[in-house]
């Protein structure tokens, strides 16, 4: 028992060491990142607050006529708030020449008119590329992925051992949760380290095991499977699959709808409102009469090759993502799911994005997450200051068993 203690210490330290400083860069930008749209919103509060107007809002096809005629760019996605004086968002398809995206831009819902762009979108692409990748080159292709995700299992090898190291002899939830910090020192460190540790241990392991659905395939399609049963997420209006579709996992190889990287360059997106493109009026039109006024804003989708559906992503006042897919045409909602009634494991796997950030968890899951991702820097600290102060105890240790003995004291006594 004391060698497997010996080892799994050993194995702690060197894991916390080696992993240390990428968990902690990547909780410092996960804590930035789950309140991206609330930072944005503050940022962008003066473009997003619109005056009142005595006409109407404009329908999406009059809207993106009109930014069309301003700025003949092409549009990836149009968003459209439900309150009253909020701006319209248009996210613009990727530059055909370096593949990256320009700021997305706000709208008068009104008229149409550009109000500005989006001032923290190109920061916080740097922190998910930071996040994600480390900001290495390739970016999900390079060795950050590898990092990231290598340091995700560190971690839950790190909760495992931390766990069985500090398990008491005795007991008592003083001894687990309660830090000493009387005297300061080793003793006030390793209190901070342990107990902070078992405090933030089920937060970590729900970040641990949903940020490697972004760093391995086969463990996205593990999971999946066995979230949903073998079931498809996407179901017809009635409840049912499609005619004629296969029941299987979804096949999820590109990354959800958290991917906001880049896009290699030479390839020319077409857009909303462009020619040939589907009208929008009629699927909007059948969304807001299926929906019932249940959004609180709706993203609508350039249809795979203008040949499908329209789909629109809305996000509920109950805090659930709906997806909805519309006959362009004739506006027959060929498939609608409220996240809300899905069954739970497909839920989980339809939004894995809001399980790392808390956000499934209601109200208080996203400051809960926060504060245990801005403790991840506390962790390399307290380690380091752990692992300096063993090694200089041990010096100091071996210093004094080497130290010559004799009557060299007494004597300088009696001369004096």
């Amino acid at each position: 028992m004391r060698y497997l203690r010996a080892v799994l210490f050993q194995l702690h330290w060197l894991l916390g060491l080696g992993a240390g400083l990428v968990l902690a860069v990547a909780g410092v930008t996960g804590a930035l990142l789950s309140y991206e749209d609330a930072i944005g919103e503050a940022f962008d509060a003066d473009l997003i607050r619109v005056a009142s107007h005595s006409e109407d809002r404009l329908a999406p096809d009059a809207l993106l006529a009109r930014f069309l005629a301003q700025r003949p760019d092409t549009v990836a996605s149009l968003t459209i708030a439900a309150e009253p004086g909020t701006a319209a968002m248009v996210r613009l398809g990727r530059d055909s020449a370096t593949g990256q995206r320009p700021p997305s831009l706000y709208l008068d819902p009104h008229d149409g008119t550009v109000r500005g762009a989006a001032r923290t979108e190109e920061v916080f692409a740097t922190i998910r590329r930071l996040h994600r990748w480390l900001l290495l080159p390739g970016d999900g292709k390079g060795w950050g992925r590898t990092l990231t995700g290598a340091s995700l299992v560190a971690l839950l090898v790190l909760l495992c051992t931390g766990l069985y190291l500090r398990w008491p002899k005795v007991m008592s939830l003083r001894i687990w949760l309660k830090p000493h910090l009387r005297q300061w020192g080793r003793p006030t460190y390793w209190s901070l380290h342990s107990v902070a540790g078992t405090w933030v241990l089920p937060v970590y392991i729900v970040i641990a095991l949903s940020g490697l659905w972004w760093s391995y395939d086969g463990y996205r399609e593990a999971v999946t499977a066995f979230l949903t049963g073998g079931e498809t997420i996407t179901r017809m209006a009635d409840g049912k699959p499609p005619a004629g579709q296969e029941i299987k996992p979804p096949a999820r190889k590109a990354m959800p709808e958290a991917d906001r990287g880049t896009r290699p360059a030479g390839r020319k997106e077409e857009g909303l409102g462009s020619s040939g493109a589907p009208s929008l009026d009629t699927a909007w039109a059948a969304f807001r009469a299926a929906d019932a006024g249940r959004f609180t804003r709706a993203t609508l989708l350039l249809p795979a090759g203008f040949g499908g559906p329209v789909r629109i992503r809305s996000e509920n006042r109950n805090g659930w993502r709906d997806d909805t897919r519309i006959e362009a045409a004739t506006g027959r909602i060929l498939v609608r799911e409220v996240g809300g009634e899905r069954p739970l494991g497909v839920r989980i796997a339809g939004n894995m994005l809001d399980v790392h950030s808390g956000r499934i968890f209601g109200v208080l899951g996203p400051p809960i997450f926060l504060v245990a991702a801005l403790l991840m820097p506390l962790f390399l600290i307290t380690g380091l200051l752990l692992y300096i102060g063993r090694r200089a105890a041990k010096a100091r240790r071996r210093a004094d068993s080497i130290m010559p003995a004799g009557p060299a004291t007494p004597a300088l006594g009696r001369r004096a």
